[in-house]
């Protein structure tokens, strides 16, 4: 395989002096964080763990966790390390009650976080040559700023196309001769369908590699997708809470994501005892930010389940390397991009005058997710005039995008209709083969 670097010194590090790196930068990130964050410090207080007591990696299972809820009652500034006059950018995603996740970035967390982005482009093989398309959203999203960064630092020539507008989409990526996608796996399918539609072909296409993320998807959706774009597909992952895709990138081999060792620190736990488990070991992924400056989580808990492995590589590098998440330890839905929780749409179920007896039922037709929620209606609201009942599924439809951003179909059933399983509702149907 042809070796793609960008920062190969550390790609390619060996485990050895990748443990002193972590170590040094741990030791220095957990005083950072029990000086500048109180929330934090009383966490480590409560555990009775000082920043003395950190001398190295080797000692990291000694801190306590953070959850989303921890960032949720934290919300907005109580995880803020840094003054406000020191950030220089927000970015966001919702959380389990509405209220949002919101991750503070100073220029030094902008310049990282872009730089991880472009090992994730250089491996698959972009150089300053490459016409990235972007076509992951922008604005408060990840996806968008996050590859554009990287794009940039790379030197490709960037089209911040942002999602949607298929046929602009389309239109650019031809008129320019774009060799990079970058958008959810799902949107790459899409594309891939109507230029077929449109009567192209796979060699038609002057794409040769894509960098797909931010919702689950199968190796049979990667197969589709290359076979109909005619590219080699990469998985790429992260988080809003840990400055999005520059966790961890697909290299040519395509047998797991190498994660940036240097930035984070990955443990794999039971997610029943929080103990840590050896490697090869299936458990929940926590993450630790080893050098975030304004807003530095310290073993935070994804809920993703997947296994690390130190397998060598024929790309060449050391990074340890993490599956593709095998499923999730909480309720989280991801559709079309979004985290979508069930406890959303109880509150806008409960804000709008209905009961929370709700289903919702997510399945993937032509690979792309379809969303619907089936709503009981009260007896105070129930009828039988079809103009009503749309005018109230349309209605209970805006209220979900508000909260959720992404619009699901609203179906108003009769009382008592959803089946109950032991006096309680099946919450959740997903008909996605997504493992």
């Amino acid at each position: 395989m042809s070796q793609n670097y960008y920062q190969k010194e550390i790609e390619t590090m060996p485990l050895e002096e990748m443990r002193k790196l972590q170590s040094e930068k741990l030791v220095k990130q957990v005083k950072h964080v029990y000086e500048n964050v109180p929330y934090y410090r009383n966490l480590m207080d409560e555990k009775g763990v000082t920043p003395e007591d950190i001398k190295g990696i080797e000692d990291l299972h000694k801190l306590p966790f953070l959850t989303k809820a921890d960032l949720r009652d934290a919300y907005p500034y109580g995880l803020l390390a840094k003054p406000l006059d020191e950030c220089v950018r927000i970015q966001s995603t919702s959380g389990t009650t509405g209220r949002r996740v919101v991750a503070f970035y100073t220029q030094h967390d902008v310049d990282l976080w872009e730089d991880c982005c472009a090992r994730a482009i250089t491996a698959v093989g972009g150089t300053k040559k490459d016409v990235c398309q972007v076509a992951y959203g922008y604005g408060l999203f990840t996806g968008g700023p996050g590859l554009n960064g990287g794009s940039h630092k790379v030197g490709c020539l960037t089209l911040p196309m942002s999602s949607g507008n298929t046929e602009r989409q389309i239109q650019f990526m031809t008129d320019l001769n774009a060799t990079i996608l970058c958008c959810t796996p799902s949107y790459a399918a899409y594309i891939g369908e109507t230029l077929k539609e449109q009567g192209y072909k796979p060699e038609d296409i002057p794409l040769k590699a894509g960098i797909f993320g931010a919702e689950p998807w199968t190796e049979e959706m990667r197969r589709g997708i290359e076979k109909t774009l005619g590219i080699k597909a990469y998985d790429i992952y992260g988080l809003t809470e840990t400055s999005g895709p520059r966790v961890a990138f697909e290299c040519e081999e395509q047998t797991g994501m190498h994660i940036n060792e240097d930035h984070f620190y990955a443990e794999i736990i039971d997610p029943e005892t929080g103990e840590v488990l050896p490697e090869g070991s299936k458990g929940e992924l926590v993450f630790t930010s080893l050098d975030k400056e304004a807003f530095p989580l310290l073993r935070y808990r994804t809920r993703d389940i997947c296994v690390l492995s130190r397998k060598k590589c024929s790309c060449g590098r050391t990074l340890i390397k993490m599956a593709k998440p095998m499923g999730r330890t909480d309720d989280m839905l991801i559709i079309r991009g979004v985290n979508v929780f069930p406890s959303q749409i109880e509150t806008v179920l409960l804000n709008e005058g209905y009961e929370p007896n709700y289903q919702i039922i997510v399945d993937r037709v032509n690979n792309n997710d379809t969303f619907d929620v089936n709503v009981e209606m009260t007896p105070d609201k129930f009828t039988d005039k079809v103009s009503e009942i749309i005018a109230m599924e349309k209605s209970l439809a805006g209220a979900m995008k508000t909260m959720l951003g992404i619009n699901p179909a609203v179906h108003l059933v009769a009382p008592k209709s959803i089946a109950r399983s032991e006096g309680k509702a099946v919450r959740v149907i997903d008909k996605r083969k997504l493992i």
